[in-house]
């Protein structure tokens, strides 16, 4: 089992253009496992961390309603948006700068085959990151994402999140808003659920900014030890096919 990570940093970039960069690896790893049917000896498939921050953008996921956008073709283009259905899970997502998205693409069978453990570990990364900044984040019970003050009425989404996965390989992640524009999601019925607030980590600590690279370092701090894993190579806005 090869549990070595490649973190690719990707800065701004277009959500096509990363999709597609996302699939090429996905379908990549796909490739390698179906060889080794073949092969004898196996290869390691590998595994990929990515981050990214898009330009504004809406996602609706596979079993999501388009009902929940709340603006026109004309409003996206009037507020520099784009929308695209995609094959994640979950409902409608926001992306914009001054959200730090993460893309985990691995093979699961390097680490364990549990997709509802991938997603509790993925949630305990960003609980135990936003720890760091003295936050109490929590899950709430059938909604998958991160929140804060849970069970009240002034619950906050700070962390959405939704996954694809074939053959034990997952593709999509999650988006944790660190300085993010929150009017935005006026435009939308975020992840589908009415009546709950959206929030940001510069709001909550009462600052201007926070520093993206700071949260990062402490995301990947976290996953490493999670999923008990280490960074083989590291790279900066990469993208090739």
């Amino acid at each position: 089992m090869n549990k070595s990570l490649e973190i690719i940093d990707l800065g701004l970039k277009d959500y096509q253009e990363t999709w597609d960069y996302q699939e090429s690896l996905f379908q990549n790893i796909l490739q390698i496992k179906s060889s080794n049917r073949k092969e004898n000896p196996q290869r390691d498939t590998p595994n990929y961390f990515l981050f990214v921050e898009h330009p504004h953008v809406y996602t609706l996921g596979k079993s999501g309603h388009i009902e929940n956008l709340l603006i026109s073709e004309e409003k996206l283009k009037a507020i520099n948006a784009k929308f695209y259905k995609i094959n994640r899970g979950g409902d409608i997502t926001y992306h914009g700068p001054g959200q730090l998205v993460g893309y985990p693409i691995l093979d699961l069978e390097n680490f364990f085959t549990d997709i509802h453990k991938y997603l509790r570990f993925l949630e305990e990364m960003i609980i135990l990151t936003l720890a760091e900044y003295g936050l109490k984040a929590e899950r709430s019970k059938g909604e998958t994402g991160v929140w804060l003050d849970v069970g009240t009425p002034f619950a906050r989404k700070i962390c959405a999140m939704g996954i694809r996965a074939s053959r034990w390989v997952t593709m999509h992640g999650f988006a944790l808003n660190v300085n993010t524009d929150l009017g935005y999601f006026d435009h939308m019925i975020p992840c589908g659920i009415k009546g709950k607030a959206v929030t940001s980590l510069n709001v909550e600590l009462g600052k201007a900014t926070v520093s993206m690279e700071e949260v990062k370092e402490k995301l990947l701090k976290h996953f490493l030890v999670l999923f008990k894993a280490e960074v083989t190579r590291e790279e900066k806005h990469p993208i090739s096919f």
